[in-house]
């Protein structure tokens, strides 16, 4: 019988990363709460809430408290995750709960203590007489030491994984499972195509710019419309300088790469700058130099034609 006990009581131990997940769990919900709260006041005189600010959050956190740790014996991230407290100095092998008492020494230690640090730094911070130097320094090392013993009691936490907080070994409370935790089956078919997919898509991500898409657009462009020729006579150009090639407005400060098509300037200088091969998108012609359209050409030629 012992034998059973004691593998109940291994399979049913809380993981680590379980009890470090519902405190993260708790500050994100006291970040959420306090956000909230604080946009209710927005439309007010800025600062309203600076100087009562301790006092309002040790209000919403009590508030919590009362409806969490005191009714259900847990926090809010503990009963996300299917946990809750044990009294852990109970002589008894059956779940037992946190007494009252605990749970009002809880309450002190949370939420009295952030709100004694955070109004005894508001009291010493303006305040420079020696009478005040001496308490704040006081202070001072009573937090460090406190902090310093929160550092020692998370190193036994993670080796032993008992007692994730220095309230909780303190007040003998720790955290177990509500309910034997289920064993999860786990499709391998779905996690591998899922791996496969996200493989293939960081490999896209990698390769698309490395592509030219626009060298790619004019070369398929020239295998499907297959050429008639290259004039490159003065009227040629007339008839094709109606419009860029490369944006299909009408050309600004016309220029020429040496094949039948016209260009904007900035056009053709931009492309060419950002594409040492760039090629004619209509021809597939090379860019052999950007030439201003010849001055026998003027644009109103081109427009009465």
């Amino acid at each position: 019988m012992a034998s059973k006990e004691e593998n109940t009581k291994r399979t049913n131990r809380v993981l680590r990363i379980s009890q470090l997940d519902a405190l993260e769990l708790n500050k994100a919900l006291e970040q959420l709460v306090w956000s909230q709260f604080s946009q209710c006041f927005h439309g007010f005189k800025p600062g309203l809430l600076a100087h009562f600010e301790p006092e309002v959050k040790a209000f919403l956190w009590l508030f919590l408290w009362r409806f969490t740790v005191y009714s259900k014996n847990a926090t809010v991230g503990q009963s996300v995750l299917n946990i809750q407290y044990k009294n852990d100095f109970s002589p008894k092998l059956r779940y037992q709960p946190p007494s009252k008492n605990q749970k009002l020494w809880y309450a002190v230690c949370t939420i009295g203590g952030t709100w004694l640090e955070e109004r005894c730094y508001d009291l010493f911070r303006n305040r420079h007489l020696a009478s005040f130097g001496k308490a704040r320094q006081c202070v001072n090392i009573i937090v460090g030491l406190l902090k310093l013993s929160g550092l020692i009691n998370f190193l036994i936490f993670l080796q032993r994984g008992k007692f994730a907080t220095l309230t909780e070994r303190l007040l003998g409370i720790r955290s177990v499972f509500c309910k034997p935790p289920n064993i999860r089956e786990v499709g391998f078919e779905y996690m591998n195509r899922e791996l496969l997919w996200h493989g293939f898509a960081e490999f896209l991500i990698f390769l698309l710019p490395l592509i030219n898409i626009q060298k790619l657009k004019a070369k398929l462009s020239s295998w499907c419309i297959p050429l008639t020729g290259a004039p490159n006579s003065d009227s040629t150009l007339a008839t094709s300088g109606k419009q860029c090639s490369l944006c299909g407005e009408w050309p600004t400060m016309p220029h020429t790469i040496g094949c039948e098509h016209i260009f904007c300037y900035y056009c053709v200088k931009s492309s060419f700058l950002f594409d040492m091969y760039f090629t004619c998108p209509k021809c597939g012609a090379e860019v052999h130099s950007v030439q201003p359209l010849k001055s026998g050409i003027e644009m109103s030629e081109v427009n009465a034609l």
